[in-house]
């Protein structure tokens, strides 16, 4: 029966080969206008961030850069007020770029553990072999025949689907993953995960 605690990001729990959590999370997306994308590498970089090539992920503290749209990039920030974080990045790249808010649209799943990889290759389309599918990296795909966005992290798996499809995935993902061992999180949050990239 699946149990709940604050154990650590690697979801190092006896017996247990999957962890899985809603990781609660701002989503923005910020989508370079024509010839506007080195404009905005310094914008991020004034922020203290990193707006990664095509396909990577970049991290900072309390916050996950993901591009698997050429010259547009999804940010996942700690929860705000309603509109905040949208808010002050179309100021910060006016000109330079259309943002928009997808904290309603988008759910944030994390998984962690041994087993992950596991799990969801009986699902996903890509090859999450290590050496293939290497920490940093994020893609566009599907699972379990969802639209999906898939970004590996050092301890576990990041996925972003669409709020309407998440019941489902987690569920899925849920059946899947009880064969090696499941542990249901509630303690997965993006300042925790931007934490732990170099643990």
């Amino acid at each position: 029966m699946p149990v709940s605690g604050p154990e650590s990001l690697s979801g190092a729990v006896p017996g247990a080969g999957v962890a899985i959590g809603v990781c609660r999370a701002e989503l923005v997306e910020v989508a370079a206008l024509r010839g506007r994308a080195h404009d905005l590498y310094a914008v991020a970089a004034r922020c203290g961030l990193t707006f990664p090539p095509l396909g990577r992920l970049a991290v900072a503290a309390g916050t996950l850069v993901l591009c698997v749209r050429p010259e547009r990039w999804l940010l996942l920030t700690s929860p705000a007020p309603a509109g905040a974080t949208a808010a002050r990045w179309q100021e910060l790249c006016a000109g330079m770029a259309a943002v928009v808010d997808q904290s309603s649209g988008l759910t944030a799943l994390y998984l962690a553990g041994p087993k992950v990889r596991d799990a969801l290759a009986r699902g996903c389309r890509l090859d999450l072999a290590a050496e293939v599918f290497p920490q940093g990296r994020a893609a566009a795909t599907t699972v379990a025949q969802v639209a999906t966005v898939v970004a590996a992290l050092p301890a576990g798996v990041l996925i972003l689907t669409p709020a309407s499809t998440a019941r489902h995935l987690h569920e899925w993902l849920a059946a899947t993953a009880r064969p090696f061992g499941l542990v249901q999180r509630a303690d997965v949050s993006v300042s925790v995960l931007s934490e732990h990239q170099d643990s």
